[in-house]
């Protein structure tokens, strides 16, 4: 059973907006992560974000500041981009390409994201890899049937990369049309 509510981890290089309250020097502050995943939060110092969410990091800005600076701090952290939590979508789709994974991320909105499937899309060959304890994994997933309630919409995590598949024969088809035009003009012709 995967959870559902699974938190978001801050990564390298993701932007966060930073509100304590009632003091307006630190309020709607934008911090982007460094490389190694910290930020440097004034009169807190560096804070070691990467891997931590954003309750985390409120709980330790309010820590640091607490007693010293302001009395009684209430910090919100809110993420504004992210680029370390990633899925790659590929193959026949709209629009492939790199997306962030916030919240919750499934096959299906995945490949809505990616501005749903193009002409050619083989609906029964979706294909996840994941990398689990660094063994590379695959599953093979058919969209109509999770449309249709037959199974559950699988949950993506940041990193995996989802491939849908080309239908060739749909392919050839369509060749095969822009083609008859080109024999049949010829022939008409020639009745004539």
């Amino acid at each position: 059973m995967v959870d559902q509510n699974r938190p978001y981890l801050i990564g390298p290089f993701d932007k966060l907006v930073i509100d304590v309250f009632g003091v307006p020097e630190l309020s709607q502050k934008e911090f982007q992560t460094d490389a190694g995943g910290r930020i440097s939060f004034p009169l807190a110092g560096v804070i070691e974000a990467a891997g931590k969410t954003p309750p985390e990091i409120e709980d330790v800005i309010e820590q640091r500041l607490r007693g010293r600076y302001v009395r009684d701090p209430q910090v919100t952290v809110n993420l504004k981009e992210t680029v370390s939590q990633v899925i790659t979508v590929d193959g026949a789709v709209r629009e492939p390409g790199l997306y962030p994974v916030i919240g919750q991320m499934t096959l299906m909105r995945a490949v809505a994201t990616a501005k749903g499937l193009s002409e050619f899309a083989k609906q029964e060959d979706v294909v996840i890899f994941r990398t689990v304890s660094g063994q590379r994994m695959a599953a093979l997933y058919n969209l109509k049937a999770i449309r249709r309630g037959m199974y559950d919409d699988p949950q993506l995590y940041a990193n995996d990369v989802v491939v849908v598949g080309e239908s060739q024969a749909r392919k050839l088809f369509r060749d095969a049309l822009s083609v008859v035009p080109l024999l049949t003009t010829p022939l008409i012709i020639a009745l004539q």
